[in-house]
């Protein structure tokens, strides 16, 4: 199989599918600088960063020739993807992206751990699921959207460039990072061309 030779990459998918542990894992790989977009975008006190700051933060860290990026935000979509070489889709089902939420949240509210910006996230604010601010109502506001609209954004012609890996369950996403490495191949059947 021929060597992994793409230098820019992005991981897309809904909340809890896995963006980051893959980016970062992928990025250790291919010796790829890792930037995950939440930590760009989330100030103290889970406050957005103004648009305009964003835009320039992400503007900066894929100001490089080899990076890999976690995260699905339109409002910088433009900044990214036209640099891109890949898009790495994480298209899970649904009950596993769930548990993997609900699994997440309960040890980071446990632990305590610091996330974007130093932020901690809590356990009140995810468990009212009716609430705007809660991951469980994003993940049920996002999920089927982005499975509909996913493809139709990747067959649009300005993303024609984009090569695409389309994931379906964690166990193919594992064994394929596996298989990557400092001279990595990519499994033929699993590359697919976005159109």
């Amino acid at each position: 199989m021929p060597p992994f030779q793409f230098q820019r990459v992005v991981v897309i998918g809904t909340t809890s599918s896995g963006k980051s542990t893959l980016a970062k894992g992928l990025a250790d790989r291919i010796r790829a600088r890792y930037i995950d977009l939440d930590d760009l975008h989330w100030e103290p006190n889970w406050q957005e960063a103004p648009l305009n700051v964003f835009r320039e933060r992400v503007r900066t860290a894929t100001n490089s020739n080899v990076w890999v990026v976690a995260g699905n935000y339109r409002i910088v979509r433009d900044l990214v993807w036209p640099q891109a070489q890949v898009i790495i889709w994480l298209d899970y089902p649904f009950p596993i992206v769930f548990w993997r939420l609900i699994k997440r949240t309960l040890y980071r509210t446990i632990t305590k751990e610091k996330l974007f910006a130093g932020n901690v996230e809590s356990l009140r604010i995810q468990l009212r699921v009716w609430s705007q601010d809660s991951l469980v109502n994003w993940l049920f506001k996002t999920y089927w959207r982005r499975k509909r609209e996913t493809p139709i954004l990747l067959a649009l012609p300005e993303h024609a460039h984009l090569t695409l890996f389309h994931f379906k369950h964690p166990r193919e996403t594992e064994a394929w990072l596996k298989s990557v490495g400092a001279s990595t191949t990519e499994p033929a059947n699993e590359l697919e061309q976005a159109q």
